[in-house]
């Protein structure tokens, strides 16, 4: 029985890890999507924007970018780092590939450096602290995110407190998750990637 319980920890940890790559790549077409569609304004020439704290507006995109750092976070947790920046590297075509025309490369810069903030931060934090690795570098990666897709795509810092504050209601719904899955994975003697 031991045995069988060794053999089928790496096979699920590939098999979480699969789910959550396949959930990190598609945030990505959400996004775009969300940012041009979805929203209780859509600014002529701009995005379309929702409320994200009184008095408070963010492109609609941010609800899909705070959900894809954690998750680019547990891809390396199941399937490391280097699927991780395989990951970073494909989600950064995709970017570029599924934005409109007007904020393609506002998109994949963004995308990128902010994934890579996340990286450099998650990495070194996850094996001692696998929560606070979760919070610390999504925050970081959602500021880079931020600060330069709002520059890029609209020469204008105009919502980035919307996006900062969006970006963390959706790092922090997404914390019970993680916490949830350390302990599953300390009870089940599931090792990270």
């Amino acid at each position: 029985m031991t045995e069988i319980a060794e053999t089928a920890t790496p096979s699920r940890r590939r098999a979480e890890g699969l789910v959550f790559l396949t959930l990190f790549a598609l945030t990505i077409p959400a996004a775009n999507w969300l940012i041009g569609n979805v929203g209780t304004v859509c600014v002529p020439n701009g995005p379309c924007l929702i409320p994200v704290a009184p008095g408070l507006s963010a492109p609609s995109g941010v609800l899909m970018i705070g959900i894809a750092l954690v998750l680019r976070d547990l891809v390396q947790r199941r399937l490391g780092p280097w699927m991780s920046l395989v990951a970073i590297a494909v989600g950064t075509a995709l970017s570029a590939w599924l934005a409109p025309p007007s904020i393609v490369w506002a998109s994949a810069a963004a995308f990128l450096l902010s994934e890579l903030a996340d990286f450099a931060v998650y990495t070194p934090l996850q094996r001692r602290r696998f929560v606070l690795a979760v919070i610390a570098s999504s925050m970081i990666g959602l500021v880079v995110d931020s600060a330069v897709f709002l520059h890029l795509a609209f020469g204008s810092l105009d919502y980035l407190g919307g996006q900062i504050v969006g970006k963390a209601w959706m790092v922090l719904a997404a914390i019970p998750v993680a916490a949830w899955l350390r302990d599953r994975d300390a009870r089940i003697g599931l090792v990270p990637a």
